[in-house]
């Protein structure tokens, strides 16, 4: 029987497949926490978990207080 796919990897994939689709360009603002979390049916924080991976992953770059970004392609 295959297992379910964790949603914070959901999140993550789709995210990522946006960036590399084009339709999330560097400097781009990726949505809220909570607007990711609606879009998702998820919780904030397992949105948080898949972005906190990106940004850990130097695909996304969080700024505090503005929110998080796109990163620039090295």
């Amino acid at each position: 029987m295959p297992r379910a796919e964790p949603m914070w990897r959901v999140v993550r994939d789709d995210l990522r497949a946006r960036i590399s689709a084009g339709l999330l360009k560097p400097g781009d603002k990726i949505p809220s926490t909570r607007e990711l979390a609606e879009q998702y049916d998820t919780s904030p924080v397992t949105v948080r978990k898949a972005v906190d991976m990106l940004i850990e992953g130097g695909e996304l770059l969080g700024r505090q207080g503005l929110g998080v970004f796109v990163a620039e392609k090295p």
